[in-house]
């Protein structure tokens, strides 16, 4: 059955219809309310984490590399997505998930960037941000988070090893930039992994 038939014989369920509108309204909404949190965030003084990671090597400035990988990752990742369905939504709704972990955990561990820092020059947080530069996004990683999680919802076995290689690279150039905390980064896929298994139970998938 080619994409479209699959999206067809999905929203013929009309339960499973009202769930994607709801699932897209949710994710604007979310998206919307995460922009205006980001410049609380950045107005607001954090903790510096001495990092025993970074004191062997100075910030190496790799936002190209790094963007290049996370959007065509994203891209690929949707793109695969659509021919599961209810794939595409639980990655959707994971997604939203991550994204209120991510705004209670910042809010519970204010950062400040780490010493010797690269800004992560990123043009969708740049928007989201409305303009401002936003440095202050760290306790976990959004990257990291987002291409595991990609990886998680992944159907084929193939693009699985892709995505799983594909979080270790981003992890580690974002550590090489000194854009995020070790920590960071380390917890991230723990929170996608989390917020895969929640969606998941309640869509009764395993």
């Amino acid at each position: 059955m080619n994409t479209i038939n699959k999206w067809k014989d999905f929203l013929s369920n009309k339960e499973k219809k009202i769930t994607l509108i709801i699932t897209f309204i949710a994710l604007l909404i979310t998206l919307f309310l995460f922009s205006k949190y980001l410049l609380y965030i950045e107005s607001r003084e954090g903790t510096i984490l001495d990092d025993p990671v970074f004191h062997y090597f100075n910030a190496v400035n790799l936002n190209s590399l790094i963007f290049i990988l996370i959007y065509s990752s994203i891209i690929l990742g949707l793109i695969h997505l659509t021919n599961y369905p209810l794939f595409f939504i639980i990655g959707i709704q994971s997604y939203i998930l991550v994204v209120l972990f991510r705004i209670v955990s910042m809010f519970l561990v204010p950062l400040n960037p780490p010493l010797g820092t690269i800004d992560l020059q990123d043009p969708l947080v740049f928007v989201l941000g409305t303009g401002t530069k936003i440095t202050k996004d760290l306790f976990f990683s959004g990257h990291t988070s987002t291409i595991f999680l990609i990886f998680l919802c992944a159907r084929k076995k193939y693009l699985k090893v892709f995505f799983l290689i594909l979080t270790i690279i981003i992890a580690f150039l974002l550590v090489i930039q000194k854009a995020h905390y070790s920590i960071d980064v380390l917890v991230a896929p723990f929170y996608s992994f989390v917020s895969y298994k929640i969606i998941c139970y309640f869509h009764k998938v395993k």
